[in-house]
């Protein structure tokens, strides 16, 4: 043992030196019994071998003492004998052999073999200390700690640096021996040392007494070829390529200096007679070394989880009808734009982001060519625009924000990714490593020509072409512009027909793909070469293009100097602006035009361009934003004059912005914490305003209350006021996801992590700052109360109180409308606050006086006005009726008075303290009338997707609602159906589906019917929105729907007449329209979960059902490729291969749904609690499929699911906020931790082996090989046991290229393994 060892001391070293001397004088003893004889010796010392200390003796003996040919056959033995340590003798000898390889010939004609015998000899000891002792002593030899800037070196460290400095010195020492004067970026440092001023004096000195012997001569030429020579026998080591490309991965620039190297030697091969001597091993060494860039493990292709690995795409045909197009591969594009478009969602993440990740993840992990991305990409977002053929008609996004995503969001995501790549290819060493991705590396331009060929391929999917109604004469524009370019190219014309629009009447034949490639066009992704493309424009339209009558466009009149006029101002209004000059002019007017100017080119900003402006919409965004944040002054003090005289303007922003589709668009555009920090200053500043005149009809008192109102309600939409109280318990950047502290966050994060990139624009910077609620001091006073509202009942207020003052008057005016009398206080049971809030009523304030306060101060009194009028209604001292007009009332007063109403009710139906009513038609309103229709309705759509719902019908009996809820409902129907109240609809909608979900099930189809009544034409979109409820609390119903998505997707696992099978894929999933044909809405499985995935109380019970969905299909098809009664799957690997391309297609709508079912949140608990538990338990496998096959498939399902979801979350690469990339590096550090403990067998698993040695190689391989980045995110020594255990499955490859991509830090770990591989010629895939 360690402890009991002598540590070496002057007396030991004393007698070995002796030993040396007297074996020196007495030569006739073989030179291994020497070597026996002073391990013996060592031995009864107690001496630790191998020992550090004799070989620094024994170095330097032979370069200072007697430098002798038997004290160089003696270190040979001794090293094969384990008595000292290879690298550590290497490395002294090298730093004294190769600086004096002039001097000393013989020594360096010594070191050469020894050296490519012992190079790769590599046994670390157990003892710590030696270890330490081998790495001091090299580190002093050869400096690495200075040359390479690493403070902490383990000797594995050691063994990578020191294989790639004698490749190094070798390479150098060969081309200054042949007389070469080179000049590289970095030289060796052993190099550099032999040509010191005292070392050329040396050599000088000692080379004059050889100058008369040829013999001297000889072996200085011949060294520098037998180096060579060395280094080739070096580099066809298989050992020497995993090294060398631990180098490439970890410290590119250094690999770099090497290929300087062999492109010079390359260089030389026909301009030296002399090289042509060794022109065979000079290739070689080239052939060797630029291999390594070239080198794949392969993950054993010939073995079985190699196969699975390196799966190939799902390859989308080129010519087929889209309905009958298979592409299950890239369902993650489809289901994540349908679920962009809910409206209940507004996202604070950037769909162009999102999408700008998935492509580049999908592309690997398909296997495919950038044009089989981009054509699915495409195809995915035309189903979603033809999915909107006949929609249900409703308060959502439309048709505007799927075309939005079509030609905007797509482009952008397209056009990120070819910057992205172009800043890799740029900033790269120029070379690449291909097995980081088995998929060949194209540049910028090559990835453009595979876009436009994909855009052609396009053409073959007429179907899915046709462009909607909406857009028809865009897209007759856009061809005939097309036609117009070449007809003009093909007459010698200039003309483009730029701010021209043909006739409408023209049939130009236009479709998507016209306003495809316009978009791309815009945004520099192609050129206008595209127009001539095979069939890109009908040769029909070619002879009308320069006869059709012409007619300005508005923009054109605008921007020739035509003052604003209403006629003008219509036109611009509906038609989109078609270019950034425009835009920005119409910006300065609404800036700094006159009175009348301002607002005009407020709204028109707000219109078309920015809902229809595909082309721009980014940039009419980005001045949409400006324009609310331009006159913000540095202190809201004194601010009211200037907002006020901007009043108009501010409120057409926010008018135009705050539509239901608008919202949307900025919500896929990612700006939605941007908008929410310009929103809080005004909000602070236009409710501090009080108005100035107490006449109801005062334009002044109007337009203040008016743009508060829409500046708030806007805001109270973006941070998610009407989310669920559970949402507040979900925490993501240390605060709560529901929470206006959330959104804040998000704002100052993006701005802290964009810093780097405003330092060069300080006009930018300035208007871009982080923002803080404590800023806003009566927002915040607000907000604190509407908390404390959500956590408990209100508090009592004394008489006299502020507020007890301000809640008078709002009584007063409200019982202006329902009553004269006053409600006494005497009579009032209701709480302490009640008394209080009823107590207001008998003060004599004039009850026809509107009051005239502050915004924020109405808003502050108002849950105790409402308290007191709910509590007089429940007690029978207003009629509801009276309750409903008196809220009418108040909304009508102050409209953002519905954000307190929503607020204060929604809380109290959560309580549950309110009686039930009855609405039986009498005291609230009846939905008798279609209440049995609408149930039945949704038990069909349910039905339809294969759900049984319990049986909850009202059966004639009275139906009742508690209070507050009656209350919110018969308020919300009074709103007229105005474009201009979308800002009302929109979070009066979200709060009563909210509401619902605190009431019993039939709550949902009572509401519904009530609107349906008022509003028939949205009687589909009513039955399909009730139809979501059900799935709130019943975890059978969602586990029977997801089952319905994996069979409408994958086909039934057993023989069905089920309508769910009758069209699979993503049509099958999803619906070619959103509501299918039929005395019905029926809708499809997928469709209905991603409506309500986001509502699902025990959403982790979501990843239970997937796992085991994913587990019973791969099983299934397992079985379906073994023979029959085989428990092995089919031989050949076609068999396997379409078994493991199904298992990867049921994995992948796994993870798709999972993800969007519960995000973030979702994943990790995937990664940290579902698939261990999974491991950990045991399964009842049906007898007809335990297979080896079904374990197999099982595995390789499983982990496929897992990469792919946190891909699809995390992303795979290195942009990530700050936030995501902390979590992402934990969840994956304890899912490893975990597989490691098992590995070390410190768990014990209750699955089959089989299938836990097929999740674990191919988790480890599909890491490794599309999410390198996360391997290094993970501590060394937990890739070290995953390496060792792999190891010990003889999956050598796989464990090589883990440690590989550990990082510098795992350089170490992997040098340890490298022994464990057997020398071998290098085998390249092909």
């Amino acid at each position: 043992m360690e402890s009991s060892a002598l540590e070496w001391n002057d007396e030991v070293r004393e007698g070995v030196l002796k030993r040396l001397k007297l074996w020196q004088q007495c030569s006739s003893k073989p030179t291994a019994a020497r070597v026996t004889e002073l391990v013996e010796h060592l031995n009864t010392l107690g001496v630790t071998l191998p020992c550090p200390e004799l070989g620094e003796l024994l170095v330097s003996q032979i370069y200072h003492d007697n430098n002798q040919p038997w004290t160089w056959k003696f270190t040979h033995h001794a090293l094969s004998s384990r008595l000292l340590f290879p690298l550590q003798i290497l490395s002294l000898l090298a730093s004294n052999a190769i600086p004096l390889r002039h001097s000393h010939p013989h020594s360096f004609a010594l070191f050469l073999p020894l050296l490519a015998q012992h190079a790769f000899s590599f046994h670390p000891t157990p003892s710590l200390s030696c270890n330490l002792k081998i790495v001091s002593s090299v580190d002093s030899a050869l400096r690495f700690s200075e040359t390479y800037k690493v403070r902490d070196l383990e000797i594995g460290h050691v063994f990578v640096l020191f294989f790639y400095e004698i490749v190094i010195s070798l390479l150098d020492c060969t081309l200054i021996d042949w007389g070469f004067q080179v000049k590289f970026s970095e030289k060796s440092r052993l190099v550099a040392a032999g040509e010191g001023e005292d070392c050329m004096d040396m050599d000088r000195n000692v080379t004059q007494s050889f100058e008369k012997s040829e013999y001297h001569e000889q072996i200085r030429k011949r060294n520098s070829f037998t180096a060579l020579e060395v280094l080739e026998r070096l580099t066809e080591s298989r050992k020497a390529t995993i090294l060398l490309q631990s180098v490439l991965l970890n410290m590119p620039e250094k690999f770099n200096c090497l290929q300087q190297r062999l492109q010079f030697l390359e260089s030389l091969e026909l301009a030296s007679s002399e090289l042509k001597l060794v022109n065979q091993v000079l290739t070689k060494v080239s052939t060797n070394i630029c291999g390594v860039s070239h080198f794949d493990y392969c993950l054993s292709k010939h073995r079985l989880v190699g196969t699975l690995i390196n799966m190939g795409s799902c390859k989308v045909p080129l010519r087929c009808n889209y309905r009958f197009c298979p592409s299950p591969c890239w369902v993650p594009f489809d289901i994540y734009m349908e679920n962009a478009m809910d409206s209940r969602q507004i996202p604070t993440k950037s769909a162009i982001d999102v999408l700008t990740e998935g492509i580049k993840t999908l592309q690997i992990l398909n296997q495919a060519s950038w044009q089989e991305t981009f054509l699915a990409l495409w195809l995915s977002a035309l189903r979603l625009v033809q999915r909107e053929r006949d929609p249900p008609e409703g308060p959502i996004p439309h048709l505007v924000a799927r075309l939005c995503v079509l030609l905007c969001i797509v482009p952008l995501a397209i056009a990120n990714v070819l910057r992205d790549d172009a800043e890799h290819n740029f900033s790269s060493v120029q070379v690449s490593m291909e097995s980081e991705c088995t998929h060949e590396r194209k540049s910028d331009d090559s990835m453009k020509l595979e876009l436009i060929s994909s855009v052609q391929v396009l053409g073959n999917f007429s179907c899915l072409l046709c462009p909607p109604t909406l857009v028809i004469d865009a897209a007759n524009q856009a061809a005939r512009k097309a036609a117009s370019f070449i007809y003009n190219s093909m007459n010698g014309k200039g003309e483009s027909g730029t701010g021209i629009h043909a006739n409408a009447n023209t049939k130009a034949g236009g479709n998507l793909r016209h306003l495809i490639v316009e978009a791309c066009i815009a945004r520099n992704l192609m050129d206008t070469s595209v127009y001539f493309l095979p069939g890109y424009v009908s040769t029909s339209v070619l002879p009308l293009s320069d006869s059709s009558p012409l007619e300005k466009s508005p923009w054109s009149i605008f921007m020739e100097g035509t003052p604003l006029n209403n006629t003008l101002i219509n036109s611009l209004t509906v038609t989109p602006a078609s270019s950034l000059t425009e835009i920005e002019k119409l910006y300065y007017i609404a800036l700094n035009g006159s009175d009348v100017e301002r607002p005009a080119a407020a709204k028109i900003l707000c219109g078309a361009s920015l809902s229809h402006g595909w082309y721009i919409q980014e940039h009419v965004i980005h001045y949409v934003i400006k324009l609310l944040a331009s006159l913000l002054p540095p202190s809201l003090a004194g601010s009211r004059s200037l907002l006020v005289d901007n009043m108009p303007m501010l409120s057409a922003v926010l008018r135009g912005a705050s539509s239901v589709d608008t919202v949307h668009i900025l919500s896929l555009h990612g700006v939605v914490p941007t908008v929410a920090a310009a929103l809080l200053p005004l909000c602070e500043a236009f409710g501090s305003i009080k108005p100035t005149s107490n006449s109801t009809g005062d334009e002044s008192s109007t337009s203040t209350y008016m743009a508060f109102s829409l500046a708030f309600l806007f805001l109270i939409r973006l941070w998610k006021f009407c989310r669920p109280p559970l949402d507040l318990c979900i925490t993501e950047l240390g605060v709560a996801v529901g929470g206006l502290e959330y959104i804040i966050s998000l704002h100052n994060n993006r701005v802290m992590y964009s810093q780097d990139k405003w330092k060069s624009n300080q006009n930018e910077s300035a208007s871009v700052k982080p923002v803080y609620i404590d800023s806003f001091p009566k927002l915040r006073a607000l907000y604190c109360q509407y908390k404390s509202c959500v956590a408990s009942a209100l508090s009592g207020i004394s008489t006299g109180n502020s507020i007890h003052q301000t809640a008078n008057m709002i009584l007063s005016m409200i019982y202006q409308k329902i009553t004269k009398v006053g409600i006494s206080s005497s009579n009032s049971s209701s709480p302490t606050s009640s008394n209080a809030c009823s107590s207001l009523i008998n003060s004599g304030e004039d009850a026809f006086q509107r009051p005239m306060l502050p915004a924020w101060e109405v808003l502050e009194a108002l849950p105790f006005v409402l308290e007191s009028i709910l509590t007089a209604c429940a007690h029978g001292r207003i009629s509801s009726r009276e309750l409903t007009t008196g809220l009418r009332d108040l909304v009508d007063f102050l409209p953002a008075s519905l954000a307190a109403i929503i607020d204060y009710f929604s809380s109290e139906v959560t309580r549950g303290v309110w009686k039930l009513v009855p609405m039986n038609g009498t005291d609230w309103p009846s939905p008798a009338a279609l209440l049995p229709s609408i149930e039945l309705e949704i038990k069909a759509i349910l039905t339809h997707v294969g759900v049984e719902v319990p049986n909850c019908s009202s059966g004639g009996s009275p139906v009742f609602l508690p209070l507050p809820m009656a209350a919110l409902v018969s308020l919300s129907i009074t709103f007229k159906l105005d474009k201009s109240l979308e800002y009302m609809h929109a979070i009066t909608g979200a709060a009563l589906e909210n509401c619902a979900s605190g009431c019993p099930w039939p709550s949902m189809p009572i509401i519904g019917s009530l609107w349906a009544q008022k509003v028939r034409r949205w009687h589909n979109f009513i039955v399909v929105s009730g139809s979501r409820s059900v799935f709130r609390h019943n975890n059978e119903s969602v586990a029977q729907l997801l089952r319905s998505c994996f069979t409408s997707f994958l086909g039934t696992l057993s023989v069905s007449t089920s309508k769910l099978t009758a069209e699979c894929g993503v049509n099958g999933l999803l619906g070619s329209t959103i509501t299918a044909p039929g005395a019905y809405p029926y809708v499809a499985p997928g469709f209905l979960f991603l409506r309500s995935c986001r509502n699902i109380h025990n959403v982790q019970y979501v990843n239970d059902i997937i796992v085991g969905l994913v587990t019973e299909y791969s099983n299934e098809l397992a079985g379906r490729r073994s023979d029959a009664g085989s428990r092995h799957i089919k031989s050949n690997e076609a068999s396997l291969s379409l078994a493991a391309q199904s298992a990867k297609e049921v994995a992948t709508l796994g993870a798709s749904l999972l993800c969007a079912a519960g995000g973030m949140l979702l994943v990790q608990e995937l990664y940290k609690e579902t698939i261990p538990t999974w491991l950990l338990s045991s399964r009842d496998v049906k007898k007809n499929n335990d297979s080896v096959a079904s374990y197999i498939l099982e595995g390789y399902a499983m982990a496929y699911l897992l990469i792919l979801s946190g891909s699809i979350i995390w992303g795979v690469g290195t942009k990530l906020p700050p936030g995501t990339f902390s979590r992402r590096s934990r969840t994956i550090e304890v899912h490893l931790d975990f597989l490691a403990e098992v590995m070390e067998k410190k768990i014990s698993l209750s699955c089959n082996p089989i299938t836990w040695k097929t999740y674990v190689c191919c988790f480890v391989g599909l890491m490794v090989s599309v999410a390198p980045v996360w391997v290094q995110e993970v501590r060394v020594d937990t890739l070290r046991k995953l390496a060792r255990g792999l190891s010990r499955w003889n999956e050598h490859e796989l464990a090589l290229s883990l440690l590989h991509r550990g990082g510098m830090a795992a350089m170490g770990a992997l040098a340890e393994l490298v022994n464990v591989i057997e020398s071998e010629p290098m085998l390249p895939c092909s």
